[in-house]
């Protein structure tokens, strides 16, 4: 795929590369190709995408905001939460075929490798129980937020310590 990139979202909208980068997140590196096949996805999403994006959209959990489609290394992830490095995975039948099985696995480790936490939700529970969904998307959210509200989570993301130090205490 090719077709012309763009550049950074506009000022206050997401996470810069940089910004990423020193937050410990290596997900953004977009391609021309990348963009256009998230794009090309976006507009042909599947009614269990449209029906959660509408609940996850504008910050309703929790004032968190969500990325649809969005373009992770070698992968394109259903919904990403950026401030908690939180994934979104909706699964269809297909994803119970073995081969399927393994690339799901390699795909969810892969991210874990980068501190993404990966919520992977079967596409008839999104559709029959969707409040269930959506309370287990808000208890993962809730617990990133209080974990990445503790000093060790906020070293290892590379912010400096008082003192102008960059090293977590005991690590020098």
């Amino acid at each position: 795929m090719s077709g012309p990139g763009h550049g950074s979202p506009p000022p206050g909208r997401g996470r810069s590369a940089s910004e990423a980068s020193r937050a410990g997140v290596s997900l953004f590196n977009r391609t021309a190709a990348k963009t256009k096949a998230a794009r090309w996805l976006r507009r042909n999403s599947s009614d269990v995408e449209l029906r959660l994006w509408q609940r996850l959209r504008r910050g309703q959990i929790d004032g968190h905001a969500f990325r649809r489609q969005h373009p992770a290394g070698p992968y394109v992830l259903d919904f990403y939460c950026p401030k908690l490095a939180l994934a979104i995975e909706l699964d269809g039948g297909q994803h119970n075929d073995a081969a399927m099985i393994v690339r799901d696995a390699r795909r969810t480790a892969w991210l874990k490798e980068r501190g993404v936490t990966v919520l992977r939700f079967w596409n008839i529970d999104v559709m029959q129980n969707p409040s269930g969904v959506l309370q287990r998307i808000k208890e993962t959210a809730e617990q990133l937020k209080r974990r990445d509200a503790t000093p060790t989570r906020r070293w290892r993301a590379g912010l400096p310590l008082s003192g102008g130090g960059n090293e977590p205490r005991g690590t020098a």
